[in-house]
């Protein structure tokens, strides 16, 4: 079975980061003071009670920041979630109410809906790439370019659209590009080829981590050209990355592949886009990286709606 990357879930290292971000957030919005437009107008005293709602149709990601921003930050305040992680969403659509402190709901509205808006719009753009290419057999994975500090938080909100995570971080494998084999040729071997670094890297893995954890560290090679494939193949690589090349070269890589060593997963990477995605799919590849569904997700449109009396 093909070794696969670590999946990002609702975890303790992803609440560490969501602490930190949230500190952040309220720095930014209070600068060590105070909402003035809420506490010239608000008595101490007032309650109330609000829902989030959605502006527009998309995939729910984040709900879970809610008691935690809550709790966090010590506010005088009650979430009622309607709605988990991977929901859709509608115009209209109520997320949950939020109760308590006219103070504190207004003061933590912008950091509750940009954490909200933020994850729920990766998962959206996540989710139009994997409905894109549902009649094929490939997955659709994320890269490192990610929002520096928000990266789980985001990793994890590509799972909510049906995504799946590449590595998290350079820690978690190895990922050998033509910027390794330049430096290696020109430092230790001009004749060196990609091919002779899967070896040389996987006794390095074993020799410092051990027999167990070496071996099953990913090792990723990218190449350029078929002939690289069919040379980086016999080498024994756990997945191999076919970077920018044509529908048709992929194609052509498949073939290669399952006559070369068909239990490596291959990986289409470059320039994906929602117009390209398909034909890319239908060539046969197991894994497409598209750093859009991060880098250029835009933020869902959420907002919050004051409940009256009679509602």
């Amino acid at each position: 079975m093909p070794k696969e990357y670590h999946q990002c879930t609702w975890d303790a290292p992803l609440i560490d980061d969501l602490q930190y971000l949230i500190d952040l957030a309220v720095r930014e919005d209070l600068g060590r003071q105070m909402d003035w437009s809420t506490v010239s107008l608000i008595p101490e005293e007032a309650a109330g009670a609000a829902a989030i709602v959605a502006r527009q149709s998309g995939i729910l990601a984040g709900a879970p920041c809610l008691p935690l921003i809550i709790q966090y930050l010590e506010l005088d305040l009650t979430w009622t979630g309607l709605l988990e992680d991977g929901a859709r969403l509608d115009a209209g659509t109520v997320v949950g109410t939020i109760a308590g402190s006219v103070r504190d709901l207004l003061t933590c509205e912008r950091i509750i809906l940009n954490f909200l808006g933020r994850l729920s719009g990766v998962a959206t753009l996540t989710d139009r790439y994997v409905q894109a290419i549902t009649e094929t057999s490939a997955a659709v994975y994320d890269t490192r370019k990610t929002t520096p500090g928000w990266r789980r938080l985001e990793k994890y909100a590509v799972r909510c659209g049906g995504g799946t995570n590449h590595r998290g971080g350079l820690y978690e494998a190895v990922m050998l590009k033509d910027n390794h084999l330049a430096w290696y040729q020109q430092s230790a071997s001009a004749n060196a080829k990609l091919q002779d670094l899967v070896p040389i890297v996987r006794k390095f893995l074993i020799e410092h981590l051990g027999e167990s954890e070496g071996n099953s560290r990913i090792i990723e090679v990218e190449v350029d050209t078929l002939d690289q494939l069919r040379d980086v193949l016999a080498s024994g690589p756990d997945i191999v990355l076919l970077d920018n090349m044509h529908p048709r070269t992929l194609a052509e890589a498949v073939i290669v592949r399952d006559a070369v060593n068909p239990d490596v997963p291959l990986e289409a990477s470059g320039g994906v886009t929602l117009d390209t995605i398909q034909e890319i799919a239908v060539s046969g590849v197991d894994r497409i990286s598209v750093g859009a569904i991060t880098h250029s997700a835009v933020s869902l449109d959420l907002g919050l709606d004051w409940k009256t009396n009679e509602g």
